[in-house]
């Protein structure tokens, strides 16, 4: 979840007319009189969808077909094309990256955390585009051990990505997977640590992975090939290469399955979920033969997830009510009869988990749209909210192992805090600061402003906006503004640092982010009045959101510039088409854009899971109100922003010819001269784009370089 980036200056006082003329010389409009190549013309090959009394026309559908060699070809001409538009800008990326460069302190310490009698850490080296995970044995003074450099499995790949890191109690053995091509299927490999060398264990498309108590049985869960569903449970003897058999299999394909141990190390927990229920099954962690039992068979609707603590299970559950509420059940005898509610279900505070320690538990909750973390002590019921100062931050757990412990860390980070850790103690209530990042290049929070403020919706809904500026911005409705947002999945676009932002604030540009419905910052009401058959909430929040802050002075629509990526790339096709006067350009990121087409096809990853996100399509009420915001299928002949569509050929969570699609539609169709460019990164690369850090660097320089310059900013 998704889910952003030092010379000041300031264009508050520019006109429009050099505003426009400044954006129109550095990044042209594609017409006959540019010196411009012209932009590729996809070709047409209808495909036609009779379904719910309704003919979809899909001139384009032919990008799909990853292996024709003209596939490739168009998409490397858009990439010639918008190297062509962008190619003005390369001393602009190029400063900008030096810059967002010189606030990273490229060799670096992550707070050290004990499991077992080891001391774990990352760390990064200059010039290194992964982490190295170390430990020390017994104390941080021991002699550092290389756990597993990812640099090292990097070598030879363009692309690499860590999936599960787990070691087995006894130290000795580490479980890993690792991602090469970018499409997020991953493989597990085990390391012997007191030795350094490769065991011949293999498995392909793994997702979770947890260590019995044995040492030596791994549980790990595999993901359709097709769908990339997590559906399969299977258990394997560490040491051994004959194929292992699945154990467990999840049939109805609206539920992924996952595998974790607790803390407590006393059970192992499969967790079958939707988008709207679950189930759990358990088995001791130290019996891993035994048989896995149902903790409570599946409700439609209903959703709870277990952790374990001495003699109970502790269910943190919805049904009473939305935003859920704790209950304990014995282990004996965990069915519904037997719950005790520990904390009842409010209306007003979101239950977003609960983690559980011997003595202590964590409940991360949500209220006002702000995220909170409350400690509680197991034997006195006495409870205590940690105080955050910011009026927009993030807050989060950091990496707690041990079980029987009175400390608990967690990280906190907002606008202008760069991440920090702190140590909680949960006796006394103190917090004690381990570590804040150190941002080089001159950086000083003290220059900048940070507001919470709420946009009024057509329904008379209040929208939070969480907004960043230099003090000194004239906010006289004339400067520069980029407003971002998400809405999908009841996740929260909760406000952490990037110090990359800095390359947009300190040139005078106001930053901001919508937390629109569909999101989970105001409780799960929020996100239910944000999907399925309330969806276009979402992009109507977003326009409010946009029009309030141009109407408060915090900016010119002239000089406004949108983001939004995957689902929020929805959001950013949905409101270009339903509003496209409102802005003056768009980034739209590996975008869900093909909505009905994706939808229809049930061979496509996500598609069935997501039924009950979206809606399906089949159904003939869910299709007619999809269409009415598809924001492929609702391009018109009329005109648009300047949008860049970035994608990675790649990608396994939005394929790359959904946004092609909708870049050759929308240039197919569109009335205007503004620029249209699709940017797909062919290398191996992911949902995120790129893995190693400078090569991500390079991405947000390019992407920093297209919104300034589309501000009027090009220096």
């Amino acid at each position: 979840m998704n889910k952003f980036y030092s010379r000041n200056v300031s264009l508050a006082l520019l006109s429009l007319a050099s505003l426009v003329l400044t954006s129109v010389l550095v990044l042209p409009a594609a017409d006959t009189t540019s010196s411009l190549p012209s932009p590729p013309v996809a070709k047409k090959v209808p495909k036609i969808t009779e379904i719910n009394g309704h003919k979809l026309v899909d001139n384009y559908y032919w990008l799909r077909d990853k292996k024709n060699p003209e596939v490739k070809a168009y998409l490397e001409a858009e990439n010639a094309y918008t190297d062509a538009v962008m190619k003005p800008t390369e001393p602009l990326q190029k400063k900008l990256y030096d810059e967002m460069l010189s606030r990273m302190k490229e060799t670096d310490v992550e707070v050290p955390y004990k499991e077992g009698g080891y001391f774990y850490y990352l760390r990064t080296e200059a010039g290194k585009q992964y982490g190295i995970r170390c430990r020390k044995n017994g104390s941080l003074d021991a002699t550092e051990e290389i756990v597993l450099d990812v640099n090292e499995l990097a070598k030879g790949q363009t692309f690499m990505s860590l999936g599960a890191f787990e070691v087995s109690d006894d130290g000795n053995l580490l479980a890993y997977t690792t991602d090469n091509t970018g499409f997020r299927q991953y493989t597990l490999a085990v390391k012997d640590l007191r030795t350094g060398k490769m065991l011949v264990d293999h498995a392909e498309r793994v997702d979770s992975v947890a260590w019995a108590n044995d040492n030596k049985t791994i549980f790990y869960t595999v993901e359709d090939e097709v769908s990339k569903r997590p559906y399969q449970l299977y258990r394997h003897a560490v040491g051994t290469s004959g194929p292992d058999h699945p154990i467990y299999e999840e049939k109805d394909e609206k539920f992924e399955i996952e595998n974790v141990k607790t803390r407590s190390k006393a059970y192992l927990f499969l967790i079958s979920r939707s988008h709207t229920t679950s189930e759990a099954r358990y088995i001791p962690a130290d019996q891993p033969m035994a048989e896995w039992k149902v903790l409570e068979p599946r409700k439609q609707d209903v959703e709870y997830y277990p952790d374990h603590n001495g003699n109970f299970f502790y269910i943190r559950v919805n049904d009473a009510g939305p935003n859920f509420r704790l209950v304990k059940a014995p282990v004996s005898d965990p069915i519904r009869k037997n719950w005790q509610e520990l904390v009842p279900h409010r209306p007003d505070v979101m239950l977003d988990d609960a983690d559980f320690f011997k003595n202590y538990y964590i409940s991360y909750e949500r209220e006002k749209g702000l995220p909170q973390i409350r400690a509680t002590n197991l034997q006195t019921g006495e409870s205590r909210r940690v105080e955050f100062p910011e009026p927009a931050y993030v807050d989060y757990p950091y990496i707690n192992h041990e079980y029987d412990t009175t400390k608990f860390r967690y990280g906190y980070q907002s606008f202008i805090t760069a991440p920090s850790v702190f140590e909680y103690d949960l006796p006394s209530g103190t917090s004690t600061l381990l570590k804040q990042k150190e941002v080089p290049g001159g950086y000083d929070r003290t220059r900048y402003q940070v507001e919470q403020i709420y946009a009024t919706a057509s329904d008379g809904v209040k929208i939070p906006i969480s907004i960043v500026h230099l003090k000194s911005a004239m906010l006289d409705g004339k400067g520069p503004i980029y407003l971002t947002g998400y809405g999908s999945y009841g996740a929260s676009y909760d406000i952490g640092f990037n110090s990359n932002v800095f390359s947009m604030v300190d040139r005078g540009v106001v930053v901001a982010v919508a937390h629109i419905r569909g999101g989970g910052e105001m409780g799960k009401a929020w996100h239910n009045d944000g999907r399925m058959m309330h969806k276009k909430n979402t992009f109507t929040d977003f326009i409010a959101s946009a029009e309030y802050l141009l109407a408060q002075g915090y900016g010119s629509k002239d000089r406004l510039v949108i983001e939004g990526r995957s689902a929020g790339g929805l959001l950013m096709g949905a409101v270009l088409n339903m509003r496209p006067d409102l802005v003056h350009a768009a980034l739209v990121g590996v975008p869900f854009v093909d909505v009905m087409n994706t939808m229809l096809d049930e061979s496509l990853p996500l598609t069935v899971t997501e039924f009950e996100e979206w809606g399906n399509p089949k159904e003939k009420s869910a299709f007619d109100y999809m269409l009415t915001y598809s924001p492929y299928d609702n391009i018109e002949a009329k005109g648009y922003p300047n949008v860049l569509v970035r994608t990675s050929f790649n990608d396994s969570q939005v394929m790359y010819w959904e946004p092609a699609k909708y870049v050759a539609k929308m240039r197919a169709l569109r009335t205007d001269h503004n620029i249209l460019l699709l940017k797909t990164n062919m290398s191996p690369a992911g949902h995120g784009g790129s893995s190693g850090r400078y090569d991500r660097l390079h991405e947000a320089a390019f992407d920093y370089a297209y919104y300034l310059t589309q501000m009027g900013i090009n220096n």
